[in-house]
């Protein structure tokens, strides 16, 4: 209490805390860098000086107080200061950081507020944009929105069938799809409008010749209701609206197919991209599925039966969303809580090599996709799998090797980049350089032009009968002067000739 009160009253804070040394950052980049390390408890060259030059040569003395664990243990073992973290160092810190503006001089309360404005967002920003083709908050919102356009494609399909099965009711028996379904209302409209002609079309949509022949017939028989073109027209347009949505859907799929290669290849071979994005979006990232041991992994998505069987005493589940996958499918009943604890353990080894590899390949996922396979016939036959030690071995030597090709082919594309840039650079200098000769090329044509203008003036006075118009004073004068140089030498050549 009474270090709380001291710091608060600026007096006595400066009774006890006196600045001896402050090395401000050289730019904004410096200061990105120095916060980097800290967070990550590494000791930074700048921070290292500034304690080198300023602390005591006798180390057992002094005893230097962090506000951060992590970083105290960083420096104890650098320089071999000793370090505390927490307790009056913490109050000490924030008094600091509270009169931080008095204690140096010529800093304002302002401007030191906007300095640790704008490197609080840097840094945020810097977490944020740490790999850009890594980020697996796409996975999560593009798979949320798949689930989302399931369940609507579903309700509007359903309203589709409706609407349209008052007019052709036969239509819903023959056609079960709901995408189909809606592609024929459609193309057929009104039914009785469908003909012979009409069968090369229905085939399209159905790609089954007897089922088109089967629409062409219950069209010719239907019991349903006729219905007015105003009707059809608002049906029609429905059933564009959810084409498209489908038709979206499947774009949105191949995307996050792709996403899950950039971002979690291994899990997405192993597993599936779609069930491996769940447990991705049920985790919150990819780090978090990480850190979850393979028995959180095993039954995530199923909390509420795990809950209600810790409240009744009954039986817990055996597995949550790795259900979907196809391996505890195809495994007998007896053995689906054993090969789904198998399949747990795998995707998190598979979840963590994503998450920690530098260069993401899919020859890990590949590898123990086929330890589960090997495992299931092991269940079936009782065929001994591989031990584990040879497939990793392998995996390894296999992904160094897809790794070493990716480099390869990324510094091609960089070195492509590069010529492309400077090829650009050049075809802009050179345009710049035909612009500027250009204009001087048109300032030297103007003054022909203009003489040109003159002489066409001067023949036309003429042809006119004007004559030459007259001239000043001074040209006229030179123009009396000028003859009478070549008399005077005339003159100059009898009197030699005389002598």
């Amino acid at each position: 209490p009474q270090v709380e009160e001291s710091i608060l009253n600026i007096g006595k804070f400066h009774s006890i805390v006196r600045l001896v040394a402050f090395s401000p950052f050289r730019s904004a980049q410096s200061a990105l860098e120095n916060i980097n390390a800290v967070s990550e408890g590494i000791l930074h060259e700048d921070l290292k000086l500034l304690l080198e030059t300023n602390l005591p040569a006798k180390k057992k003395k002094v005893l230097l107080g962090v506000s951060d664990a992590k970083i105290g243990a960083a420096i104890q073992e650098e320089l071999g200061y000793q370090c505390q973290a927490g307790g009056v160092v913490a109050e000490i810190t924030r008094g600091i950081r509270l009169h931080f503006h008095t204690l140096v001089k010529g800093l304002t309360a302002q401007s030191a507020s906007k300095a640790q404005l704008g490197l609080g967002h840097s840094y945020s920003r810097a977490k944020v944009k740490f790999n850009v083709n890594r980020v697996d908050n796409m996975i999560i919102q593009s798979i949320s929105l798949l689930d989302q356009l399931d369940k609507d494609i579903n309700t509007f399909s359903m309203r589709v069938r409706e609407w349209y099965g008052y007019h052709f009711p036969e239509l819903i028996k023959i056609v079960s799809d709901n995408y189909t379904y809606c592609c024929l209302a459609k193309h057929i409209g009104n039914r009785k409008e469908l003909s012979e002609e009409s069968l090369e079309g229905l085939e399209e949509i159905v790609m089954d010749s007897a089922k088109a022949q089967a629409i062409l017939d219950a069209s010719r028989s239907s019991m349903g209701m006729d219905i007015s073109p105003i009707d059809l027209i608002n049906i029609e347009s429905f059933s564009s609206r959810v084409i498209s949505l489908s038709e979206y859907r499947k774009g949105l799929q191949e995307y996050l197919r792709s996403k899950m290669s950039q971002v979690a290849p291994s899990l997405s071979a192993l597993i599936g991209e779609v069930v491996g994005a769940r447990l991705i979006s049920h985790a919150g990232s990819l780090t978090n599925l990480a850190k979850y041991p393979a028995s959180t992994v095993q039954i995530l998505g199923a909390e509420k039966a795990l809950f209600r069987a810790l409240k009744t005493r009954g039986n817990t589940p055996k597995y949550g969303l790795i259900f979907h996958s196809t391996f505890i499918g195809r495994a007998a009943a007896r053995n689906k809580g054993r090969i789904s604890r198998y399949l747990a353990n795998k995707c998190t080894t598979a979840s963590r090599i994503d998450c920690f590899s530098e260069v993401p390949t899919s020859v890990f996922g590949d590898k123990l996709r086929e330890q589960v396979e090997e495992r299931l016939a092991f269940y079936e036959t009782g065929e001994p799998p591989r031990k584990n030690l040879e497939v990793m071995k392998e995996a390894i030597v296999e992904a160094i090797e897809v790794a070493a090709e990716i480099k390869k082919k990324e510094k091609k594309k960089k070195k492509r980049e590069k010529k492309r840039l400077a090829a650009l650079a050049v075809a802009a200098a050179e345009e710049a350089e035909s612009s500027v000769l250009e204009t001087t090329v048109e300032a030297n044509d103007a003054e022909p032009r203009k003489k040109k203008k003159k002489r066409k003036q001067e023949a036309l006075l003429e042809e006119n009968g004007l004559g030459e118009e007259p001239l000043p004073k001074k040209q006229k004068k030179l123009a009396q002067e000028e003859p009478a140089q070549p008399d005077k030498k005339k003159k100059k050549k009898k009197l030699k000739d005389e002598d």
